[in-house]
């Protein structure tokens, strides 16, 4: 497979994750996307951004992917659900964007995070890059909602640094009734994690009326403080930036009038996951 000149002259750089970027690997023919996703020599990317200091340790460079089988009703990229919205990108393309940064980014006590969407989607393709980016020297993180992390073998996990693991909500009826899945496979994940000492942040998102109950949030405290190996949590409050991708990919939104948390909800969930002996943040 090779890109066609059209998706090469695409820029894979944006200035932000809230960029919305459709039908951008429209032509590539199914058989490639089939023979992708099973040799992981190319790959589906919204885009890369650089000096992100939020989704990992230090300064880091992010690849966002597209595909995605969930569908959170707060998600702020609905653009990456479908894997034929990203650029196709071969993987020797998506190293080179990497290494032009190596140098800083261990200055920098920064990395690589892969990102979405759903990064595992595209499993083969991530172990390649992550693989890429540990003979540069470079700190990979992945961020996922580690539904699909069955499809890591177990040597292939010693190439992720730090695993930010996405926990939406407790219980399989009300995580069903958020994400479209019951969220059992992703606590699966967490416990084999756990079981081979690999570091986890966890990530929760606060939205009023819908996560924010001591119920929910306490069940997540007590399973991530009883794994052992979670770093910490951050609780990010929920925000509005994505809805007009939304609006735009005409699909229906249902927290339309849902406002961010305030400061003092924010720090309510951090206090509950520190109860439990967390660093939460």
């Amino acid at each position: 497979m090779s890109e066609t000149q059209t998706t090469r002259a695409v820029s894979l750089e944006a200035g932000s994750p809230f960029d919305l970027r459709v039908n951008l690997g429209r032509r590539v023919p199914e058989s490639d996307f089939r023979t992708a996703l099973a040799t992981g020599e190319m790959g589906f990317l919204h885009s890369f951004t650089t000096g992100s200091t939020v989704d990992g340790p230090g300064v880091r460079v992010v690849a966002w992917t597209t595909g995605c089988h969930w569908r959170c009703q707060y998600c702020h990229n609905p653009d990456t659900w479908n894997m034929g919205n990203g650029i196709p990108v071969s993987l020797s393309r998506a190293t080179e964007e990497l290494r032009k940064y190596r140098h800083g980014l261990k200055a920098m006590s920064g990395g690589f995070t892969l990102s979405g969407g759903e990064p595992l989607m595209q499993d083969r393709f991530a172990v390649k890059l992550f693989a890429a980016a540990k003979e540069m020297g470079i700190h990979t993180t992945l961020e996922t909602n580690g539904a699909l992390g069955k499809r890591l073998r177990d040597h292939e996990l010693e190439l992720i640094d730090l695993i930010m693991l996405g926990i939406k909500s407790w219980g399989p009826e009300r995580h069903k009734e958020l994400t479209g899945v019951d969220g059992i496979s992703t606590l699966d994940f967490a416990r084999r994690l756990a079981a081979r000492k690999r570091p986890i942040w966890v990530r929760f998102v606060l939205v009023p009326g819908l996560t924010d109950d001591e119920k929910n949030i306490g069940g997540i405290a007590k399973f991530a403080a009883s794994l052992g190996n979670v770093q910490r949590v951050e609780v990010l409050p929920f925000h509005q930036m994505g809805r007009f991708k939304w609006n735009e990919l005409d699909l229906s939104y249902k927290l339309d009038g849902v406002t961010p948390p305030t400061p003092e909800a924010v720090e309510r969930a951090c206090e509950r996951f520190r109860a439990e002996g967390l660093n939460a943040y």
